[in-house]
């Protein structure tokens, strides 16, 4: 198990199973072609079909075919997470099993990272064979993202993805966070960061498992989310405090200067005034702010693994 593999093939899957003996045989030929020293790590995400029992049937027929099987459905990034947790080769390539990803892009995709030193590479699907229902919200979705990270990819949803093996190795996926792999990947300092054209297929066997406008609300939540982790997930007392402490400042000044006008100035009627009320509002915001920094940094400092999936089977 401690081989170097020239590439790994990371491919999460959900209920596939028609499109999966045509998707390995694929690969297959493509890397016997080039010559690669390879493995497929097909981590089924506790699909209901006949998917594992395929996985089997082809490990059996293929020994650089590799299985992982969770006990239910824990999500992409979950997939994703563990299969980067086995890969043994120095490029990492990730793929859907529906087929609509070309495994003749891996050759490509693996001179970007080994010969121009890019640390990821993400497919851009500049043609593609989706319902309107899935290329508008996605649109929106990579303006957004562009805008919010700074990297200007095209595509930043596009299963099809190469890495250096160390950039996998490093990051954490969890949640719905594998949409901003490169957002993530950047966080971390590896900033060289490129696309390809890649070919984009229609969908041979079942149907799309896209969310819709609830998938591109989610997707804008997440983002927000890793920007702000980026930032302060290590210190969010530097944010929340940050902010407290100048409400609180606020606020007390301003129910200093009621308190000096009264005492000392004779002035009545501070409780008839909105700028006593705001003063107050200052005060007990900013203070809740700065409590939740403090509670923000326990958790931080004593946060335990949360990347824990119950795997059934590995092959």
């Amino acid at each position: 198990m401690s081989q170097q593999l020239d590439i790994s093939v990371v491919i999460p899957l959900f209920n596939e199973d028609e499109s999966l003996p045509e998707l390995v045989a694929w690969i297959e030929r493509v890397m016997t072609q080039h010559q690669f020293t390879y493995e497929i790590v097909m981590v089924d995400d506790g699909s209901k079909d006949n998917s594992w029992k395929i996985i089997e049937e082809l490990q059996i027929k293929n020994p650089n075919v590799r299985g992982i099987k969770f006990r239910r459905n824990y999500g992409k990034s979950a997939a994703l997470y563990v299969g980067f947790d086995a890969v043994r080769g120095d490029v990492v390539i990730t793929m859907d099993a529906d087929l609509q990803d070309s495994p003749e892009e891996i050759p490509g995709l693996r001179k970007l990272i080994v010969e121009d030193g890019y640390d990821v590479v993400s497919g851009w699907k500049k043609k593609r064979h989706d319902p309107i229902s899935k290329t508008i919200p996605t649109k929106l979705f990579n303006w957004a993202t562009r805008k919010m990270s700074g990297i200007y990819l095209h595509d930043f949803n596009c299963g099809l993805k190469a890495y250096k093996k160390d950039v996998v190795k490093s990051i954490e996926v969890y949640g719905e966070m594998h949409r901003y792999i490169p957002v993530i990947a950047k966080a971390a300092g590896f900033n060289k960061i490129g696309e390809k054209v890649v070919q984009h297929q229609a969908r041979k066997y079942g149907h799309t498992k896209f969310g819709g406008w609830n998938r591109f609300i989610n997707g804008l939540l997440d983002l927000m989310s890793i920007y702000f982790m980026s930032r302060f997930g290590k210190r969010p007392m530097h944010f929340f405090g940050s902010i407290g402490t100048i409400l609180f400042s606020l606020g007390f000044i301003i129910l200093l200067y009621f308190f000096v006008d009264r005492i000392f100035l004779a002035g009545y009627g501070a409780t008839d005034r909105p700028l006593f009320f705001m003063g107050i509002v200052c005060l007990l915001v900013g203070s809740q702010m700065f409590l939740a920094g403090f509670l923000g940094e326990l958790i931080a400092r004593n946060a335990s693994d949360r990347n824990a999936y119950l795997i059934e089977t590995e092959i």
